[in-house]
């Protein structure tokens, strides 16, 4: 059974009116004949402004322009260019606006045969704003990754990177499009890369997370076959339904050198506190052997052969000393007397030394500048470190060579700074020792100024000579380099500071002086027998009165029994609760006229490290010769007691 026509329309406006997506019907001169709620909604016109209108004025002025020429080609010719076609096209609001929607447009006839047309008009506003937050947010993510300072690479299920940010390619060398497109183990060093395809394929086919959401310290491969320690932290997210992993990627090269500065430091700090406790013991006993020594010589005067022997022991005593102060010396605790030194001149003198003690196959040549500033340097010290470096090239050079010291002058500028940040700009002198000796690899040069490190076999080197060289060098005020290749021989360069205007006098061989004598009453304080023996023996040749106790306690005792003393000499160092400082300090407080002398087997940088040295403190160090002990004495009882 057929239902009315009439049905038929009321369901047919029923169905218009509410459907989501507008509804419009046009006749074909354009006027609008039907206007449904969703249009209303979508335009802003309610039905009754604008049924009657053409439908132009739904349109902004590019599409209005065109509208009726398109209309009438279309009647002109059946060309149906807009006819059963969805498109996208700009529609405009009563207020002006304007949006984009999806037009359909269909075609009917009306009895008379002239064309009805039926646009159906979808709203893509949300859509526009949904992809344009998602263009932003896209551009935003690409703006994060292309900027950031850790590395992001982007992989696909099969290893194959997809993403290669900036950050990687600074740290793999690799432009991205060298990259992208290749599989990810081109970025790995083996083992890595060989295990690489196994655990992604297991993770795919277990779900087992050994890698995803797990930061872990791995070894990235550049470009040019080099590697790096890297941390790497792995994501997942889904694109496709597929897998997609994304890596971060935080070059650790830095924080390892600084780990491994800290670990050098903490060991040349462990080495240097127990050389100074040696240096303590072992300087009291030199004193002892050095000064008893240099007693017998005196007394043996008549007896050539036997006065020999004692300076033979001072002699040896006396490079007893040496090594303590070269155990200190790759520590920087040693003390350092700089002055101004002539390093052509100071070259010069140990030219014959070397010559003696070098094999006679090695050639020795100097190349000396004329022009030479003066350094500001321990003269001492240097030559130690002139004579270490001439020892360990001869080593490098087992069937003869050649061995060349050159000197000249240098500007670090801040270019150079940047290079070695710990050195400071300014001029310098320059001191290089060349071999042409076997040279070092790559993996010995990078440890070669490393306390005890030495590649010579077991009894023939300590490690100790290029290590006291770096630690001179830096405890100057300046700087060290070292250059060698593999049968290229080696080149070590030390920088001091050079001196721009005049200070004081040249470094001058010591000179031999009569020891000055006294007749002042000097408390004498040592806690070790034979070097309290000793003291009291050498000031009593000297002429002082001698009075001597064992620690500050008994120090104190007889300061408060004895009506004159004159001087303190007192060991910094001492058991029984009193320290050397301390019992100055108490001294002088009840004696404001008493003047000090201070002595120690301890570095000096070391007591002061420790709070036990003051600005001003006369300090005589162990082991000292009877001159060094009279001549300080006699500076500290001239010198002005303390208020």
């Amino acid at each position: 059974m057929r239902e009315p026509a009439n049905l038929n329309a009321d369901w047919l406006r029923a169905v218009v009116d509410t459907a989501v997506d507008g509804v419009i019907l046009i006749d074909a001169d354009g006027r609008i004949l039907m206007f449904n709620p969703a249009c209303e909604t979508l335009f802003g016109f309610s039905a009754a402004e604008i049924i009657g209108q053409n439908v132009k004025q739904l349109m902004p002025t590019a599409y209005r322009d065109a509208h009726d020429g398109y209309l009438q080609n279309y009647h002109a010719t059946g060309d149906r260019k807009i006819i059963g076609i969805g498109r996208e096209v700009l529609g405009q609001r009563k207020d002006g606006s304007t949006f984009l929607m999806h037009l359909s447009v269909g075609e009917t006839r009306q009895a008379d045969g002239r064309s009805i047309f039926v646009g159906i008009v979808h709203d893509l506003t949300e859509r526009e704003r949904v992809e344009r937050v998602l263009r932003e947010s896209a551009a935003r993510l690409r703006a994060v990754i292309d900027t950031a300072v850790d590395g992001v690479i982007l992989i696909d299920s099969s290893g194959i990177i997809q993403k290669f940010n900036p950050a990687c390619e600074r740290l793999f060398q690799y432009r991205a499009e060298e990259v992208v497109g290749q599989n990810v183990r081109i970025l790995m060093p083996e083992p890595y890369r060989s295990g690489h395809d196994g655990y992604v394929r297991n993770f795919l086919e277990t779900d087992e997370k050994k890698i995803i959401g797990i930061g872990r310290e791995v070894v990235g491969q550049r470009k040019d076959g080099t590697t790096f320690p890297m941390d790497l932290s792995v994501g997942e997210a889904k694109q496709d339904g597929a897998s997609i992993f994304v890596g971060m990627i935080h070059d650790l090269s830095e924080r390892k050198r600084t780990e491994a500065q800290l670990i050098q430091a903490q060991k040349m700090e462990a080495v240097g506190q127990l050389s100074g406790g040696i240096a303590h013991d072992f300087n009291n006993l030199l004193t002892v052997i050095v000064g008893n020594a240099e007693h017998l010589s005196e007394q043996l005067a008549p007896r050539a052969d036997l006065k020999r022997l004692a300076e033979d022991i001072c002699s040896a005593g006396e490079r007893g000393a040496e090594l303590t102060q070269r155990l200190l010396a790759f520590s920087r605790k040693q003390l350092l007397r700089p002055v101004e030194t002539e390093c052509n001149h100071l070259l010069d003198s140990i030219h014959k030394l070397l010559r003696r003690t070098l094999r006679e196959d090695i050639e020795i040549t100097t190349h000396l500048d004329p022009a030479l500033r003066r350094a500001f340097a321990d003269p001492v010290q240097l030559e130690a470190a002139i004579l270490n470096l001439a020892l360990n090239a001869q080593d490098a050079m087992a069937f003869g060579g050649r061995l060349s010291i050159n000197t000249a002058n240098a500007s670090l500028d801040a270019g150079d700074h940047n290079g070695h940040p710990d050195v400071r700009p300014g001029e310098y002198v320059v001191i290089a020792v060349t071999d042409n000796g076997v040279g070092m690899p790559k993996r010995v040069l990078e440890r070669a100024f490393e306390p005890f490190f030495t590649t010579k076999e077991v009894g023939k080197g300590s490690g100790l000579g290029l290590s006291m060289v770096y630690g001179f060098a830096k405890q100057s005020n300046g700087h060290v380099t070292i250059y060698s290749e593999p049968r290229l021989g080696t080149t070590v360069r030390i920088y001091l500071p050079a001196v721009v205007a005049k200070t004081r006098d040249l470094a001058r061989p010591a000179e031999a002086q009569v020891a000055p004598s006294g007749s002042e009453t000097v408390l004498i304080v040592e806690d070790d027998p034979f070097v309290r023996s000793y003291a009291v023996m050498s000031l009593g040749a000297l002429g002082y009165k001698v009075i001597a106790a064992v620690d500050g306690k008994e120090a104190l005792q007889k300061l408060a029994s004895t009506s004159q003393v004159d001087l303190l000499f007192t060991d910094i160092v001492m058991p029984g609760g009193v320290n050397g400082w301390e019992l100055a300090d108490i001294a002088r407080k009840r004696r404001p006229g008493l003047r000090v002398l201070l002595t120690s087997g301890y570095a000096v940088e070391t007591l002061a490290a420790n709070g036990h040295v003051q600005e001003g403190a006369l300090i005589l160090e162990k082991p000292y010769r009877k001159a060094e002990l009279a001549r300080l004495l006699r500076k500290a009882l001239s010198t002005q007691a303390p208020s």
